[in-house]
C-alpha cells in the first residue's frame, strides 16, 4: 500500500487503527479508508450493538480470524466507547505485514 497506512509495525506485532460501524447487517472488513483529516483507518462493520463491549468483542474476533491469529493476540488499546479504535496485534511482523496489506485492498 502506498501513502498512509492504517497500521504501524512494531518489533512484536502491529498497532492497527480502525473505524468501526456497529449494528451492521453483516460482519465484514471493508478495507482501508482515508479520513478527511488524512488519517488512514481500516473500515470494519460488525452486527453486534455498541452495548457492554459487545461490538469490541466482535471486532476482535473478526480481525483475529482475518489475520489467522488467536483472539488472545489482539488487545483493544484505545477507543473502548468510540467508533475509532486502536488494536494492538501480537505476532511476527513479516507475516503480519502481508496479512494487513491484504486487508487494505478489500
Amino acid at each position: 500500500m502506498t501513502g498512509p497506512t492504517f497500521y504501524t509495525l512494531l518489533a512484536d506485532g502491529a498497532r492497527v487503527g480502525l473505524r468501526v460501524t456497529p449494528n451492521a447487517d453483516a460482519n465484514r472488513i471493508e478495507g482501508a479508508r482515508i479520513r478527511a483529516d488524512g488519517a488512514c483507518l481500516l473500515a470494519v462493520r460488525v452486527c453486534a450493538p455498541p452495548d457492554k463491549g459487545a461490538a469490541n468483542t466482535a471486532v476482535i474476533a473478526l480481525l483475529a480470524k482475518a489475520l489467522s491469529l488467536p483472539k488472545s493476540a489482539l488487545t483493544l488499546a484505545s477507543g473502548q466507547t468510540s467508533r475509532t479504535k486502536v488494536i494492538l496485534v501480537r505476532g511476527e511482523p513479516g507475516p503480519l505485514f502481508s496479512a494487513l496489506e491484504s486487508l487494505a485492498a478489500r
